[in-house]
């Protein structure tokens, strides 16, 4: 196991959107956050993989996708 592969496990709470779909919510993704990353994971395959990104990334993905509406 790679020293980034063990961070990602420490990697709690996991949140989901309450905006998720029906079927108790496996229809999203779920973040965690640190200081200096954001974790996205499939809510149905948990363990399928983490796409991780430097948290000021992901804050401006999401700004960018709330200027949208």
């Amino acid at each position: 196991m790679s020293a980034f592969t063990a961070f990602v496990d420490t990697l709690k709470p996991w949140r989901k959107s309450s905006y998720s779909g029906p079927d108790d919510g496996n229809e999203c993704v779920e973040i965690a956050t640190t200081p200096t990353f954001t974790a996205v994971r499939d809510t149905k395959a948990p363990a399928g993989g983490t796409l991780t990104f430097p948290a000021e990334a992901f804050d401006a993905f999401l700004d960018g996708l709330l200027d949208r509406h």
